[in-house]
C-alpha cells in the first residue's frame, strides 16, 4: 500500500501539471488526513511529480511552434501571441504563478515557447510548486491535528 500511494500521488501530480484535469491537491490532502505517511515524503513526491509535469510542458512549448500554422493546432495565433506578449512583459518571475489553477500550466508551456532557459525555469517552478504544497500540508495538518 505504501509504494502504491506514493506512485499514485506522483502520477496524479505529474498529470495535474500537464493540461490534464487532475487534482493533486485532493490526493495530497486525502493522504495527509489518512495520517499513515510522513508529510515531508508526501510533499516531496507531489512536488517532484508536479515539477516534472511542468518540465514536460516546457519541452512541449520549446517544440510546439513548428506546428502553429497547422489547422489542427489547439491555440489560435492571436491567443498564442497574447500569451507570448504577457510572458515577455512579466518575464520569468511570472512562473511563480505556475501553481495557480487554469493559468499555471499554460504559463509553463509559454515559458518553453519563449525559450526560457531550463536552469532558470526549474528553480522558480520548484519554489512555486513546493510552496503551494507546504502551505496546503500545514493547513491540512492543522485541521487534522497531526
Amino acid at each position: 500500500m505504501l509504494l502504491s500511494a506514493y506512485l499514485g500521488l506522483f502520477f496524479v501530480a505529474f498529470g495535474a501539471a500537464t493540461l490534464l484535469p487532475l487534482q493533486s491537491e485532493a490526493v495530497l490532502v486525502g493522504l495527509l488526513a489518512y495520517g499513515e505517511h510522513p508529510p515531508w515524503v508526501l510533499i516531496a513526491v507531489t512536488t517532484a511529480g508536479n515539477v516534472l509535469g511542468s518540465v514536460v510542458n516546457w519541452f512541449l512549448g520549446r517544440y510546439i511552434e513548428r506546428w502553429r500554422d497547422k489547422r489542427w493546432f489547439p491555440v489560435s495565433r492571436e491567443k498564442l501571441e497574447n500569451a507570448q506578449r504577457g510572458y515577455h512583459r512579466y518575464g520569468r518571475w511570472s512562473l511563480l504563478l505556475s501553481w495557480v489553477p487554469i493559468i499555471g500550466d499554460p504559463l509553463t508551456v509559454v515559458a518553453g515557447i519563449m525559450r526560457e532557459p531550463l536552469r532558470s525555469f526549474l528553480p522558480i517552478v520548484l519554489i512555486a510548486k513546493l510552496g503551494r504544497y507546504v502551505v496546503l500540508a500545514v493547513i491540512t495538518l492543522q485541521i487534522f491535528q497531526r
